[in-house]
């Protein structure tokens, strides 16, 4: 057999022709109205089915700064590897949801338009695109199963054919509204539903058509004409333009509102004789053919006052106007997007207030969580997408870290720095910060994260640095540093000299972060010993505890007590540039800290406090360094003893630090050139 014919009969054993035809069921209107009966769900409305759809992903629980946050797993996109994650947005997550909660109860939100509003680059069109792609899979899913239906005709030669209803309707319009409440009252008798069985809505004009020919064909007879009716699953598509649309903004002069509503097709005016008749029109606008799901107005504030028109009818009233016929009901969640801009423009703009009543505004920021900004980046630069070079560690983190510090507001606090803001945003501690102080910086600081830059920018950098350096095995931070550096000088969102002033300090600022951050990690593979740091921690810990509470330490060796040992308590204390006029103060935090830690049940460990870590790792390694001569590696004659040494901390560096033999090396020769400069103790953040 050839590989062509194995990888044909590879693919048919995949396939389930059972699943297909479960998917592509058709049947009978009291076929339809049996499996009403078993399952009401199937009648749910696109809020509904949008909310549960959501909701059947799960959630989690997360605790940002003592606040407990729900995480809705579906925006982790879990079912493409989460090739479209949202990251560090759960506020966002849970406006839009309880939105939707709202909308699926009829409690009012479902008459307006989902506006996401942030700047460039913040997720608005990914959301967009997650909600999308989420409903097509739930549409195949037995959970999320909705129907539509066609009519019988014969042909001229007694051929039979089923023309589709072109808006995808709900089968159950077919029922009478007089009738209409006692049938769905019977449907749902005996069960306990999630969502009142409430059917909304007429026939679209062609189904009308077809209803009202057959209705003089059978006399008035109801159970005749939908025995001409064949009920069909409804599997959302955007590619097949089933029930998810999207519309662009395009040049006013080629552009009409009848690719929102339809248009009269005009060849088949000749064959019905006039164009009021729904046969000769082609119900293929966006709102037609999203109707049963959901459609994504892209820019939406740059339509044409005429579309906005269109929006507002089919937000508050669920209804749209087609050129010739009455207004025709839809079903369909409305999402639009737009930035500051057009949206400020929006807000000073009276003709607009119509739109603005029908409006849920959803803020999209910009991450302002490190941790949050670097899992954007590792999604695209990562070793299963990147070959052939290796990202140097930190190289994404001090992006991600300028990416933030543009985003964020500086502290109205005189002792807090821009950088250690990030850091406690991020879930550092820092002495005299309590959660309660964080979330007071971020109340007052409304408009962070909806200024600085995008992560767009960021991502086109890493690219640059990626193919500008062909001969290089890894590419380290300052190649990337330097990228986003260079670009300032072209970036088209930024319009004034002082702000590209400000982002180039920042900048410098992530420099000296990475050389700090480098040199700690150095320091730790020298003094790579967690004992050693525990057991120096506690002698310091037990020796600040007796200093301010005035008492004395017992030797653990002789039993005696002991006055407190400055010498040791300063050695550490003198890492970190803390003076002697401050040592009192420093001593009290610490112990406040671990007080704090006691009172929430959480146990002090040095890491947690990394002002603490720095002072002990330093001191550790300046107790160890005189053993490893580094400042020798900018020198060219290094011994086979130090060399042995350097080996060991090169794969400490590599083992604990995720390095590779270039960028140990380098990293290494960086530090020592810092050593060599005697900077050892600058720093202390």
């Amino acid at each position: 057999m050839s590989a062509g014919s194995d990888l044909i009969t590879l693919v048919a054993r995949r396939q389930n022709p059972d699943e297909y035809k479960q998917k592509h069921w058709t049947g009978t209107f009291a076929e339809y109205l049996d499996l009403v009966r078993q399952d009401p769900s199937v009648t749910r409305t696109a809020y509904q089915r949008l909310y549960d759809m959501i909701i059947s992903k799960g959630t989690s629980e997360i605790v940002v700064n003592k606040d407990k946050l729900v995480r809705y797993n579906f925006f982790d996109d879990p079912d493409e590897g989460g090739q479209d994650a949202i990251f560090g947005l759960e506020r966002t997550m849970i406006s839009l949801v309880n939105v939707l909660k709202s909308a699926a109860h009829g409690y009012g939100t479902e008459r307006r338009v989902l506006l996401l509003h942030g700047p460039v680059g913040s997720s608005k069109s990914t959301l967009a695109r997650l909600l999308k792609k989420g409903l097509e899979r739930y549409s195949r899913s037995e959970e999320g199963r909705l129907f539509s239906f066609g009519w019988r005709d014969v042909g001229p030669e007694g051929e039979e054919t089923f023309l589709e209803c072109p808006m995808h309707e709900e089968p159950l319009h077919l029922v009478p509204q007089d009738v209409r409440a006692e049938v769905m009252a019977r449907l749902a008798e005996g069960r306990t539903l999630t969502y009142d069985l409430n059917v909304v809505g007429d026939l679209c004009p062609f189904c009308r058509q077809m209803f009202n020919d057959r209705m003089e064909r059978h006399a008035g007879d109801w159970a005749e004409v939908v025995q001409d009716v064949r009920v069909r699953r409804l599997i959302l598509s955007e590619q097949d333009r089933i029930g998810i649309g999207t519309f662009q903004p395009k040049d006013e002069k080629n552009q009409d509102a009848t690719e929102l509503t339809g248009d009269i097709n005009y060849r088949k005016i000749a064959e019905y004789g006039t164009e009021s008749d729904p046969r000769a029109f082609n119900f293929d606008g966006e709102f037609n053919i999203s109707n049963r799901g959901i459609i994504e107005f892209i820019e939406v504030l740059k339509l044409d006052v005429a579309f906005l028109y269109d929006l507002l009818g089919a937000s508050q009233e669920h209804k749209i106007k087609p050129k010739k016929f009455a207004q025709t009901d839809i079903d369909e969640v409305i999402v639009g997007h737009t930035n500051e801009p057009e949206y400020k423009k929006l807000q000073s703009n009276e003709f607009m207030e119509a739109l603005r009543d029908r409006t849920v505004k959803i803020d999209v920021p910009y991450v302002t969580r490190l941790n949050d900004e670097i899992q954007i980046y590792q999604k695209d630069y990562n070793e299963r997408k990147v070959r052939g070079k290796r990202l140097a560690p930190h190289t994404l983190e001090v992006a991600a870290m300028w990416a933030v510090l543009t985003r964020l507001e500086e502290p109205k606090n005189a002792g807090l720095t821009l950088m250690q803001k990030l850091k406690l945003y991020n879930g550092k501690t820092l002495p005299g910060f309590t959660e309660d102080n964080i979330k007071e910086l971020r109340e007052e600081s409304e408009r962070e994260g909806m200024l600085g830059i995008s992560p767009r920018y960021v991502q086109d950098k890493i690219s640059n640095a990626l193919v500008a350096h062909p001969t290089e095995r890894s590419i380290n931070p300052f190649m990337v540093l330097n990228e986003l550096e260079s670009g300032l000088k072209h970036h088209s969102l930024i319009n004034s000299e002082e702000t590209r002033k400000h982002y180039r300090h920042l900048l410098a600022l992530v420099k000296e972060e990475y050389e700090d951050i480098v040199k700690n990690e150095v320091q730790r593979a020298i003094a790579a010993d967690e004992d050693a740091l525990t057991r120096l921690c506690g002698n310091y810990i037990d020796n600040v505890k007796a200093y301010t509470q005035r008492e004395k330490v017992r030797n653990k060796y002789t039993g005696q007590a002991e006055e407190p040992d400055e010498r040791l308590m300063r050695s550490i204390e003198e890492k970190i540039d803390i003076p002697e006029s401050r040592k009192d103060d420093f001593r009290r935090e610490i112990m406040n800290y671990i007080g704090a830690l006691s009172l929430d049940g959480r146990k002090f460990d040095y890491r947690t406090n990394e002002r603490l870590q720095k002072a002990l790792e330093l001191k550790l390694f300046q107790d160890q360094k005189d053993t490893i001569k580094l400042t020798s590696l900018v020198s060219s004659v290094v011994d086979k003893d130090t060399q042995e040494k350097i080996d060991i901390v090169k794969a400490r560096l590599i083992r604990s630090y995720g390095y590779d033999e270039d960028s140990a090396t380098d990293v290494l020769n960086y530090v020592a050139s810092i050593f060599a400069r005697g900077d050892v103790k600058r720093g202390g953040h």
